[in-house]
């Protein structure tokens, strides 16, 4: 337990996997696994691609994937996004690109930068890693779900 009481109190707990929103994407209740061991949040996407729009290269992008229970096929567009090499579950270095968007988890609303890859073989379409859940969550891996079931 950490010296300063308040800090502890002002961070919620939460399980191995929560549900999640992404409400500028128009995605809500998505399966997500709490995964510390990993920095970076990934987001399962397919059809990526770049198009250069006057002058300048623009994102499109599908959330999930037609097998996906919440998939549909809106095209999401960015024109502010980065690419970055990271390491993929495999220990393989990739380029992915990545956005800035809000993620909801817990009730709280934060600013994230998320990786868009394919995670069509995953059992879940998003992985939170520990830069997004640092300072503002403690993970109890006994639990799932836990914000949907006590505060639905």
């Amino acid at each position: 337990m950490s010296k300063d009481n308040t800090t502890e109190k002002e961070k919620r707990i939460i399980g191995r996997s929560e549900k999640v929103d992404f409400p500028v994407l128009g995605l809500f209740d998505v399966a997500a696994k709490i995964d510390t061991g990993a920095y970076t949040t990934a987001l399962h996407c397919h059809d990526i691609c770049l198009k250069m729009e006057n002058g300048k290269n623009v994102l499109y992008f599908k959330l999930l994937d037609p097998s996906h229970p919440e998939w549909n096929e809106q095209v999401q567009c960015f024109s502010e996004f980065q690419e970055k090499k990271i390491k993929n579950s495999f220990g393989n270095f990739e380029k992915r690109f990545i956005i800035k968007t809000v993620i909801k988890i817990a009730g709280k609303k934060i600013n994230s930068v998320v990786s868009l890859t394919d995670r069509g073989n995953m059992r879940y379409p998003v992985l939170i890693g520990r830069k997004l859940i640092r300072n503002k969550f403690i993970v109890d891996v006994a639990l799932q779900n836990t914000w949907q079931t006590c505060n639905s």
